[in-house]
């Protein structure tokens, strides 16, 4: 739990990924919770020894997910860090109960600047790994700001002088 936000940017790690995020009609895992057999939050135990990271799509290394994964398992065992309770509920039901639950990052950009603040999952990626990873995804992010898409023009020509 306490790593979700820097996972996200190796598990989501494409602009593109993001854009399944805001679409919380498909039961996407947006939400920085966990439960048993509960499919609206990012954690999931769904049987006895089976764990789900559900934040990821098609684009993720596995091999980063996994090494930073693993990271993450050994700081919360290490350091013996309490999740919190599961939550059985429906995660939007919780919310409409009252629930209060921090949203994961939306954006790539967001994402980045969260693994860039957690030094365990940054040390999942060794030596000059890091620094790669970073400089090409936060230009990747960089690009998708500084591009005007059809979307763009055809929302915003109208109100050019």
């Amino acid at each position: 739990m306490k790593h979700l936000d820097a996972l996200t940017s190796i598990g989501s790690s494409t602009v593109n990924s993001y854009r399944r995020l805001w679409d919380t009609g498909f039961w996407a895992p947006v939400f920085a919770d966990w439960g048993y057999q509960n499919r609206t939050c990012a954690l999931r135990i769904s049987a006895p020894g089976r764990f789900e990271y559900r934040s990821v799509d098609s684009m993720v290394n596995p091999y980063l997910m996994g090494t930073a994964l693993l990271k993450a398992f050994d700081d919360g065992i290490d350091n013996n860090i309490d999740p919190g309770e599961a939550e059985e509920r429906n995660i939007y039901q919780a919310i409409e109960a009252g629930k209060q639950v921090k949203k994961l990052p939306m954006s790539l950009g967001e994402a980045l600047d969260k693994l860039a603040k957690d030094e365990v999952i940054k040390s999942s990626m060794p030596d000059e790994m890091y620094r790669v990873f970073h400089h090409y995804k936060t230009d990747e992010w960089e690009r998708f700001n500084h591009t005007v898409t059809d979307w763009d023009l055809e929302t915003y020509i109208d109100c050019l002088p």
